[in-house]
């Protein structure tokens, strides 16, 4: 793991976020009160398996920074950091697991990376609906059982989706 953010780095970086922009704007699904479903984790999960946790969760701070500039949502601070920088921040995390074993990258280890690091997104924005927008769950419902499902339903399908298409990213830069 490199502490050192290098050039090379810092450029991939850019072009993560800015591809995680982009990918956000092709939306195969979208919630009601927020979420959707696409493959704007892909590239910052890429840079978390590339440079590591530091370079993952910075790549996800800058995400979910610029994420206010499109259509942000915001109604408390809190808030505005728990629904845009640190559920793309904690994608970093993925970058904790040794994918690669003989320089070979083992799928099921990526998975389980993925599925942590989508987990801990999940937990931030089960979080967030409990805490802002519980009001949203109909009347005699457990806040938290409706944040669960309501956030679930978003993310597991991305969460599927982003790392099936990992699975070819990743092995596809293994070969350079």
């Amino acid at each position: 793991m490199q502490n050192k953010f290098s050039t090379r780095m810092l450029a991939e970086i850019g072009v993560a976020v800015a591809l995680a922009v982009v990918l956000n704007f092709l939306k195969l699904w979208r919630m009601p009160q927020g979420g959707s479903i696409s493959l704007e984790m892909l590239p910052i999960l890429v840079i978390a398996f590339r440079w590591g946790v530091g370079a993952g969760m910075f790549s996800g701070l800058a995400y979910g920074l610029l994420q206010l500039m499109f259509g942000a949502y915001i109604i408390h601070p809190i808030q505005l950091i728990m629904d845009y920088p640190l559920p793309y921040m904690v994608l970093g995390a993925a970058g904790m697991f040794k994918i690669r074993k003989d320089e070979i990258i083992k799928p099921l280890k990526m998975f389980w990376a993925v599925v942590v690091a989508s987990a801990l997104r999940l937990i931030v924005h089960i979080l967030s609906g409990v805490i802002f927008f519980g009001s949203y769950a109909p009347e005699g419902q457990n806040v938290w059982v409706y944040s669960t499902v309501y956030n679930a339903t978003f993310l597991i399908p991305t969460t599927i989706i982003t790392y099936i298409v990992l699975i070819i990213v990743m092995k596809a830069l293994e070969k350079k």
